[in-house]
């Protein structure tokens, strides 16, 4: 037990040493690196905090009489930076006839939460440290030489993921802590008996994959598994129960949508249009070979994926509430891995959403019933002991 003791407080430091490491990076961001991404994420948090909740919804570009994206577009050299009409990431909508950003509101109305000029920054450190307090969560509830040693490698990795690749766009710090929630309430859910009510967890998960969306629109497939998991359950049990369980989940999940259905309504004109307009780099499905060879080239993504299978694949062959997470875990990745192994573009970071919810998932699953088993142990010395 001491040893444990020792290993955790070993870890713990690594955690803070890696968490430091990255605040004196981040201290040396800007807010002008010369993505077009960034303005319109920054733009959308303007208008959120010039007109409010209500009023920020509108990325209308007629709304920009206070040069706002004008100035944004020179800070970065913009070549045609007095020429809104050709401002980057903004398409015209035919029913409305705004020209409106592109992205979901969501990113925007988490950078609104802090000052301008200082927005970036604050958001990436409070994101690191909400995975860096996941990351003690599971490392203070190891019970075992292995648990503390899978709980602490991956909190560390975890945590150096929020500089490499996560900076790569500003959508993806709220979309990892998201995913360290809603893997710990999966693992919560599925790993527990079957007998536990587990309605609330379930509505918990599926209202936070609700609100990944609205940071990126292909987070809607971090989702994809859950519903058919859920699906299968009915089809193989026909009760009132799973059909409640999938019903809640649709539910939360809309509701957690429901900035960007208010985004679509107001932008293009239905809660049903899409604001990307006729982006090229949204395009059509295609299997290819080549994104794949792309995917499996990043060493970082791949070796992600390989533990995440590698892992859904062991807890398959265990008790079953590991079981039950490990085919939910296995049906996400494959449905996730199917979209963006046929979409023509990758990215270092497009799959990182879900290799790091299947990881916190698995691990997790493996804490909480490694947990249940001791605390009957625990007891009974207790016990004892009076």
């Amino acid at each position: 037990m001491k040893r444990n003791g020792t290993s955790k407080v070993i870890f713990a430091v690594l955690f803070i040493a890696v968490l430091v490491g990255h605040f004196w990076t981040m201290l040396r961001w800007n807010e002008a690196r010369g993505v077009y991404d960034d303005i319109c994420y920054l733009r959308q948090a303007h208008l959120f905090q010039r007109f409010g909740l209500a009023g920020g919804f509108d990325t209308n570009l007629a709304l920009d009489d206070d040069d706002y994206l004008k100035a944004k577009l020179k800070e970065i050299d913009y070549p045609n930076w007095d020429d809104t009409t050709d401002a980057p990431c903004h398409n015209l909508m035919p029913a409305t006839g705004k020209v409106v950003v592109q992205y979901p509101p969501g990113i925007g109305l988490v950078l609104a939460l802090f000052p301008r000029g200082h927005q970036v920054v604050p958001m990436y450190m409070m994101a690191t440290v909400v995975v860096f307090g996941f990351a003690l969560f599971a490392l203070s509830i190891a019970r075992t030489a292995r648990s503390i040693l899978m709980a602490g490698t991956f909190g560390c990795l975890a945590i150096y993921l929020m500089v490499n690749p996560v900076k790569a766009s500003y959508s993806m710090a709220p979309t990892v802590v998201v995913c360290a929630l809603a893997g710990c309430l999966t693992a919560r859910w599925l790993a527990s008996p079957q007998s536990q009510p587990r309605i609330g967890l379930l509505a918990s998960v599926g209202f936070l994959l609700g609100l990944t969306v609205d940071f990126r629109l292909a987070n809607l497939f971090l989702a994809s598994g859950y519903g058919m998991f859920l699906l299968v359950a009915f089809l193989a049990e026909r009760t009132m129960s799973r059909f409640l369980q999938g019903a809640v989940f649709g539910i939360a999940l809309l509701a957690g949508v429901m900035p960007t259905i208010v985004s679509y309504a107001v932008n293009a004109g239905s809660p049903f249009a899409s604001t990307y307009g006729n982006n090229p780099d949204v395009r059509p499905l295609d299997f290819s070979f080549a994104v794949i060879r792309d995917y499996l080239a990043d060493p970082l993504q791949t070796l992600l994926l390989i533990i995440g299978i590698a892992g859904s694949i062991w807890l398959l062959r265990q008790a079953n509430g590991l079981r039950r997470v490990a085919q939910l875990t296995i049906t996400n990745l494959v449905m996730n891995l199917a979209f963006f192994f046929t979409y023509p573009i990758a990215t270092p970071y497009y799959t990182i959403p879900i290799s790091l919810l299947t990881l916190w998932s698995l691990l997790f699953a493996f804490l909480f019933q490694e947990e249940a088993k001791d605390a009957p142990e625990a007891a009974a010395a207790w016990a004892k002991a009076r």
